[in-house]
Formats: structure tokens, C-alpha cells, sequence
């Protein structure tokens, strides 16, 4: 059970490294979109969703219990973006 724990706590390790490039992706774009109205995009919002459903399938993963995860992941990210995006004006 140690090993596993371990590898656990790798995967976690390198899912914040990823997390922080995402987020670094958000200021990128508070920085470039024009006005405040355009960081919230719902049709980008569909197009993650069912590429993250099709690579979740194509890895043998359940797509129905990431679905919630990345829904999260983007309304924080959409969030820190608005944040990012009002400190700037």
C-alpha cells in the first residue's frame, strides 16, 4: 500500500505541474481577449467536453465520472481568468 500511496502523491505532483501551465494559459488569455465578456465561452466550453469524452473513451476511462471533474476545472479556470482579467483593467 506504500508503493501505491507513493505513486499516488507522484500523480498528484504532476497533475498541479499541469495545472499551473493551464492556469498560465488563463492569465495568457485575460491578457489577449478584448473585453470581459469574451473569457466565459460556452461553445469552447462543449468543444472540451467532448474532446475530453472521446480521449477519456479512447483510454478505457469512464468519461461520465471525468465529465463533472473537467466542468469544475473550467469554471475555476474561467473564474482565475475573470480575476486575472479584472486586475489588469
Amino acid at each position: 500500500m506504500t508503493d501505491v500511496r507513493a505513486g499516488v502523491d507522484e500523480v498528484d505532483r504532476q497533475i498541479l505541474a499541469l495545472l499551473q501551465q493551464r492556469f498560465g494559459y488563463m492569465e495568457a488569455a485575460a491578457r489577449i481577449k478584448p473585453d470581459r465578456g469574451a473569457v466565459r465561452d460556452e461553445a469552447r466550453k462543449i468543444e472540451v467536453h467532448a474532446r475530453v469524452a472521446a480521449e477519456a473513451e479512447r483510454l478505457g476511462l469512464p468519461a461520465g465520472r471525468l465529465a463533472p471533474v473537467w466542468e469544475e476545472l473550467m469554471e475555476q479556470s474561467i473564474a482565475y481568468e475573470l480575476e486575472r482579467f479584472d486586475e489588469r483593467r
